[in-house]
Protein backbone atom coordinates (compact mmCIF):
# COMPACT_ATOMS: atom_id res chain seq x y z
CA UNK A 1 0.00 0.00 0.00
CA UNK A 2 1.56 3.21 -1.13
CA UNK A 3 1.07 6.56 0.35
CA UNK A 4 0.64 9.49 -2.02
CA UNK A 5 1.84 12.85 -0.79
CA UNK A 6 -0.11 15.81 -2.04
CA UNK A 7 1.33 19.33 -1.94
CA UNK A 8 -1.04 21.88 -0.56
CA UNK A 9 -0.33 25.60 -0.89
CA UNK A 10 -1.00 27.37 2.35
CA UNK A 11 -1.11 31.13 2.52
CA UNK A 12 1.33 32.66 4.94
CA UNK A 13 -0.39 33.71 8.14
CA UNK A 14 -0.67 37.34 8.95
CA UNK A 15 -0.67 38.52 5.36
CA UNK A 16 -3.32 40.31 3.34
CA UNK A 17 -3.74 40.48 -0.41
CA UNK A 18 -3.26 44.03 -1.66
CA UNK A 19 -1.88 45.92 -4.65
CA UNK A 20 -3.28 43.62 -7.30
CA UNK A 21 -2.50 40.35 -5.51
CA UNK A 22 0.64 41.23 -3.57
CA UNK A 23 0.73 39.61 -0.15
CA UNK A 24 1.29 42.46 2.27
CA UNK A 25 2.24 41.95 5.94
CA UNK A 26 -0.52 42.86 8.36
CA UNK A 27 1.67 45.44 10.04
CA UNK A 28 2.09 47.27 6.71
CA UNK A 29 -1.69 47.46 6.39
CA UNK A 30 -1.85 48.68 9.99
CA UNK A 31 0.70 51.40 9.27
CA UNK A 32 -1.24 52.61 6.22
CA UNK A 33 -4.40 52.60 8.35
CA UNK A 34 -2.59 54.66 10.98
CA UNK A 35 -1.59 57.14 8.28
CA UNK A 36 -5.25 57.45 7.28
CA UNK A 37 -6.20 58.17 10.90
CA UNK A 38 -3.35 60.68 11.28
CA UNK A 39 -4.30 62.61 8.16
CA UNK A 40 -8.08 62.38 8.57
CA UNK A 41 -8.49 66.01 9.75
CA UNK A 42 -6.24 67.28 6.96
CA UNK A 43 -8.11 65.30 4.34
CA UNK A 44 -11.43 66.50 5.73
CA UNK A 45 -10.47 70.17 5.33
CA UNK A 46 -9.00 69.40 1.92
CA UNK A 47 -12.26 67.88 0.65
CA UNK A 48 -14.16 70.77 2.19
CA UNK A 49 -12.04 73.25 0.24
CA UNK A 50 -12.68 71.32 -2.98
CA UNK A 51 -16.39 71.63 -2.31
CA UNK A 52 -16.42 75.31 -1.35
CA UNK A 53 -13.76 76.77 -3.67
CA UNK A 54 -14.59 76.46 -7.40
CA UNK A 55 -10.94 77.07 -8.26
CA UNK A 56 -10.01 73.67 -6.84
CA UNK A 57 -13.14 71.60 -7.47
CA UNK A 58 -11.14 69.42 -9.88
CA UNK A 59 -9.47 67.93 -6.81
CA UNK A 60 -12.29 65.39 -6.45
CA UNK A 61 -11.19 63.63 -9.63
CA UNK A 62 -7.47 63.45 -8.83
CA UNK A 63 -7.41 60.71 -6.13
CA UNK A 64 -10.10 58.76 -8.00
CA UNK A 65 -7.98 58.75 -11.15
CA UNK A 66 -4.84 57.76 -9.22
CA UNK A 67 -6.74 54.87 -7.60
CA UNK A 68 -8.03 53.79 -11.01
CA UNK A 69 -4.50 53.82 -12.46
CA UNK A 70 -3.33 51.55 -9.62
CA UNK A 71 -6.23 49.19 -10.23
CA UNK A 72 -5.57 49.21 -13.98
CA UNK A 73 -1.92 48.24 -13.48
CA UNK A 74 -2.61 45.71 -10.75
CA UNK A 75 -1.35 42.85 -12.94
CA UNK A 76 2.05 44.50 -13.41
CA UNK A 77 2.25 45.40 -9.72
CA UNK A 78 1.58 41.78 -8.79
CA UNK A 79 4.64 40.66 -10.73
CA UNK A 80 7.00 42.98 -8.83
CA UNK A 81 8.92 41.14 -6.15
CA UNK A 82 8.80 43.15 -2.89
CA UNK A 83 12.25 44.24 -1.76
CA UNK A 84 11.79 46.42 1.34
CA UNK A 85 14.40 49.14 1.68
CA UNK A 86 15.48 50.97 4.82
CA UNK A 87 16.02 54.06 2.64
CA UNK A 88 12.30 54.63 2.89
CA UNK A 89 12.68 55.46 6.59
CA UNK A 90 14.43 58.85 6.06
CA UNK A 91 11.68 59.79 3.62
CA UNK A 92 9.05 58.86 6.21
CA UNK A 93 10.80 60.91 8.91
CA UNK A 94 11.16 63.90 6.55
CA UNK A 95 7.47 63.74 5.64
CA UNK A 96 6.41 63.63 9.30
CA UNK A 97 8.66 66.62 10.06
CA UNK A 98 7.03 68.41 7.15
CA UNK A 99 3.63 67.55 8.60
CA UNK A 100 4.58 68.98 12.00
CA UNK A 101 6.00 72.11 10.36
CA UNK A 102 2.83 72.57 8.36
CA UNK A 103 0.56 72.13 11.40
CA UNK A 104 2.46 74.46 13.74
CA UNK A 105 3.13 76.94 10.94
CA UNK A 106 -0.53 76.92 9.89
CA UNK A 107 0.56 76.11 6.34
CA UNK A 108 -1.94 73.72 4.82
CA UNK A 109 0.09 73.19 1.68
CA UNK A 110 3.04 71.65 3.56
CA UNK A 111 0.90 69.32 5.66
CA UNK A 112 -1.02 68.14 2.59
CA UNK A 113 2.07 67.58 0.47
CA UNK A 114 3.63 65.65 3.33
CA UNK A 115 1.00 62.94 2.81
CA UNK A 116 2.23 62.28 -0.73
CA UNK A 117 5.84 62.21 0.47
CA UNK A 118 4.88 59.87 3.32
CA UNK A 119 3.13 57.45 0.96
CA UNK A 120 6.24 57.38 -1.22
CA UNK A 121 8.44 56.59 1.78
CA UNK A 122 6.10 53.82 2.94
CA UNK A 123 6.11 52.24 -0.51
CA UNK A 124 9.91 52.17 -0.52
CA UNK A 125 10.10 50.92 3.07
CA UNK A 126 7.66 48.03 2.63
CA UNK A 127 7.92 47.19 -1.10
CA UNK A 128 11.14 48.69 -2.46
CA UNK A 129 12.27 51.05 -5.21
CA UNK A 130 10.91 48.93 -8.03
CA UNK A 131 7.39 49.31 -6.65
CA UNK A 132 7.89 53.07 -6.25
CA UNK A 133 8.92 53.37 -9.90
CA UNK A 134 5.81 51.43 -10.87
CA UNK A 135 3.45 53.71 -8.92
CA UNK A 136 5.32 57.00 -9.34
CA UNK A 137 2.80 58.44 -11.81
CA UNK A 138 -0.34 58.06 -9.65
CA UNK A 139 1.64 59.33 -6.65
CA UNK A 140 2.90 62.45 -8.44
CA UNK A 141 -0.53 63.02 -9.94
CA UNK A 142 -1.87 63.46 -6.40
CA UNK A 143 0.01 66.77 -6.22
CA UNK A 144 -2.70 68.26 -8.44
CA UNK A 145 -5.29 67.68 -5.72
CA UNK A 146 -3.43 70.03 -3.34
CA UNK A 147 -4.50 73.69 -3.67
CA UNK A 148 -1.55 75.98 -4.19
CA UNK A 149 -0.73 78.43 -1.36
CA UNK A 150 -2.66 81.70 -1.34
CA UNK A 151 0.47 83.82 -1.75
CA UNK A 152 1.47 81.91 -4.90
CA UNK A 153 -2.13 81.88 -6.10
CA UNK A 154 -2.28 85.67 -6.00
CA UNK A 155 1.08 85.96 -7.75
CA UNK A 156 -0.24 83.83 -10.61
CA UNK A 157 -3.74 85.31 -10.80
CA UNK A 158 -2.88 88.97 -11.36
CA UNK A 159 -0.51 88.37 -14.32
CA UNK A 160 -3.22 86.18 -15.84
CA UNK A 161 -5.70 89.04 -15.40
CA UNK A 162 -3.36 91.41 -17.23
CA UNK A 163 -2.65 88.84 -19.96
CA UNK A 164 -6.36 88.19 -20.50
CA UNK A 165 -6.99 91.94 -20.64
CA UNK A 166 -4.27 92.39 -23.25
CA UNK A 167 -5.60 89.55 -25.38
CA UNK A 168 -9.14 90.87 -25.26
CA UNK A 169 -8.17 94.52 -25.85
CA UNK A 170 -6.05 93.45 -28.80
CA UNK A 171 -8.84 91.36 -30.34
CA UNK A 172 -11.91 93.53 -29.81
CA UNK A 173 -10.79 96.29 -32.26
CA UNK A 174 -10.82 93.67 -35.05
CA UNK A 175 -14.50 93.14 -34.19
CA UNK A 176 -15.22 96.87 -34.56
CA UNK A 177 -15.10 97.70 -30.84
CA UNK A 178 -12.65 100.47 -29.87
CA UNK A 179 -11.12 99.89 -26.45
CA UNK A 180 -8.81 101.59 -23.99
CA UNK A 181 -7.11 99.29 -21.51
CA UNK A 182 -6.02 100.47 -18.07
CA UNK A 183 -4.45 97.54 -16.23
CA UNK A 184 -7.10 94.87 -15.96
CA UNK A 185 -9.93 97.27 -16.88
CA UNK A 186 -11.06 97.41 -20.52
CA UNK A 187 -12.90 100.64 -21.25
CA UNK A 188 -15.56 100.08 -23.91
CA UNK A 189 -17.67 102.87 -25.48
CA UNK A 190 -20.72 101.64 -23.60
CA UNK A 191 -19.18 100.80 -20.20
CA UNK A 192 -15.92 99.66 -18.58
CA UNK A 193 -15.27 95.93 -18.37
CA UNK A 194 -13.13 94.74 -15.47
CA UNK A 195 -11.29 91.44 -15.70
CA UNK A 196 -11.68 90.34 -12.11
CA UNK A 197 -9.81 87.54 -10.33
CA UNK A 198 -12.60 85.09 -11.15
CA UNK A 199 -12.16 85.92 -14.85
CA UNK A 200 -8.38 85.54 -14.84
CA UNK A 201 -8.61 82.00 -16.18
CA UNK A 202 -6.80 80.41 -13.24
CA UNK A 203 -9.74 78.07 -12.64
CA UNK A 204 -9.83 76.77 -16.21
CA UNK A 205 -6.03 76.68 -16.28
CA UNK A 206 -5.76 74.28 -13.34
CA UNK A 207 -8.76 72.20 -14.38
CA UNK A 208 -7.64 71.91 -17.99
CA UNK A 209 -4.08 70.96 -17.04
CA UNK A 210 -5.47 68.21 -14.79
CA UNK A 211 -7.77 66.87 -17.50
CA UNK A 212 -4.97 67.18 -20.08
CA UNK A 213 -2.71 64.90 -18.05
CA UNK A 214 -5.53 62.41 -17.59
CA UNK A 215 -6.37 62.52 -21.29
CA UNK A 216 -2.73 62.13 -22.33
CA UNK A 217 -2.27 59.12 -20.05
CA UNK A 218 -5.35 57.38 -21.40
CA UNK A 219 -5.11 58.24 -25.09
CA UNK A 220 -1.37 58.45 -25.82
CA UNK A 221 1.52 56.02 -25.32
CA UNK A 222 4.43 58.25 -26.33
CA UNK A 223 5.93 60.04 -23.34
CA UNK A 224 7.02 63.07 -25.36
CA UNK A 225 3.52 63.62 -26.75
CA UNK A 226 2.04 63.21 -23.27
CA UNK A 227 4.30 65.95 -21.94
CA UNK A 228 3.53 68.17 -24.91
CA UNK A 229 -0.23 67.79 -24.40
CA UNK A 230 0.13 68.63 -20.71
CA UNK A 231 2.19 71.75 -21.49
CA UNK A 232 -0.15 72.78 -24.31
CA UNK A 233 -3.04 73.00 -21.85
CA UNK A 234 -1.52 76.20 -20.44
CA UNK A 235 -1.63 78.40 -23.60
CA UNK A 236 -4.92 76.79 -24.62
CA UNK A 237 -6.53 77.78 -21.32
CA UNK A 238 -5.17 81.34 -21.58
CA UNK A 239 -6.34 81.74 -25.19
CA UNK A 240 -9.77 80.30 -24.41
CA UNK A 241 -10.21 82.65 -21.46
CA UNK A 242 -9.26 85.61 -23.67
CA UNK A 243 -11.92 84.45 -26.13
CA UNK A 244 -14.45 84.41 -23.30
CA UNK A 245 -13.68 88.02 -22.40
CA UNK A 246 -13.95 89.03 -26.06
CA UNK A 247 -17.41 87.46 -26.18
CA UNK A 248 -18.39 89.29 -23.03
CA UNK A 249 -17.16 92.58 -24.50
CA UNK A 250 -19.18 92.04 -27.69
CA UNK A 251 -22.34 91.39 -25.69
CA UNK A 252 -21.71 94.48 -23.55
CA UNK A 253 -21.17 96.64 -26.63
CA UNK A 254 -23.82 95.30 -28.99
CA UNK A 255 -26.23 93.53 -26.66
CA UNK A 256 -27.48 93.70 -23.10
CA UNK A 257 -24.83 94.39 -20.41
CA UNK A 258 -27.02 92.67 -17.82
CA UNK A 259 -26.92 89.51 -19.92
CA UNK A 260 -23.13 89.60 -19.85
CA UNK A 261 -23.17 89.80 -16.06
CA UNK A 262 -25.84 87.14 -15.60
CA UNK A 263 -26.47 83.93 -17.48
CA UNK A 264 -23.80 84.38 -20.13
CA UNK A 265 -21.08 85.01 -17.56
CA UNK A 266 -21.88 81.74 -15.80
CA UNK A 267 -22.56 79.69 -18.92
CA UNK A 268 -19.58 80.99 -20.87
CA UNK A 269 -17.17 79.50 -18.36
CA UNK A 270 -18.46 75.99 -19.04
CA UNK A 271 -18.68 76.65 -22.77
CA UNK A 272 -15.11 77.91 -23.00
CA UNK A 273 -13.86 74.94 -20.98
CA UNK A 274 -15.51 72.60 -23.49
CA UNK A 275 -13.90 74.58 -26.30
CA UNK A 276 -10.54 74.15 -24.57
CA UNK A 277 -11.04 70.39 -24.43
CA UNK A 278 -11.87 70.37 -28.15
CA UNK A 279 -8.73 72.38 -28.88
CA UNK A 280 -6.67 69.89 -26.86
CA UNK A 281 -8.26 67.01 -28.76
CA UNK A 282 -7.58 68.73 -32.11
CA UNK A 283 -3.93 69.25 -31.14
CA UNK A 284 -3.61 65.58 -30.25
CA UNK A 285 -5.08 64.52 -33.58
CA UNK A 286 -2.66 66.83 -35.39
CA UNK A 287 0.27 65.33 -33.46
CA UNK A 288 -0.94 61.86 -34.32
CA UNK A 289 -1.16 62.77 -37.98
CA UNK A 290 2.30 64.30 -37.92
CA UNK A 291 3.75 61.32 -36.06
CA UNK A 292 2.12 58.88 -38.47
CA UNK A 293 3.48 60.69 -41.51
CA UNK A 294 6.91 60.84 -39.96
CA UNK A 295 6.85 57.11 -39.26
CA UNK A 296 5.82 56.41 -42.84
CA UNK A 297 8.66 58.58 -44.16
CA UNK A 298 11.12 56.80 -41.89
Amino acid sequence: MSNVAQAVSVARPGRIRLLGGQRVPWYAVAVFGLVGWLYAPILYHLVRQWWQDPNFSHGFFVPLFSAWVLWRTRGRLKQIQPEPSAWGLPVIVASLLLLVLGIFGAELFLSRVSLILLLSGLVVFFFGWAMLRAVIFPLLFLILMVPIPAIIFSQITFPLQILASKLASGTLPFCGVPVLREGNVINLPSMPLEVAEACSGIRSLMSLSTWAIMYAYLMEKRTGVRILLALASLPIAVAANGLRIVGTGLIVQYGDPQLAEGFFHAFSGLLIFLVSLLMLFALHQALRLFGGNREQIA
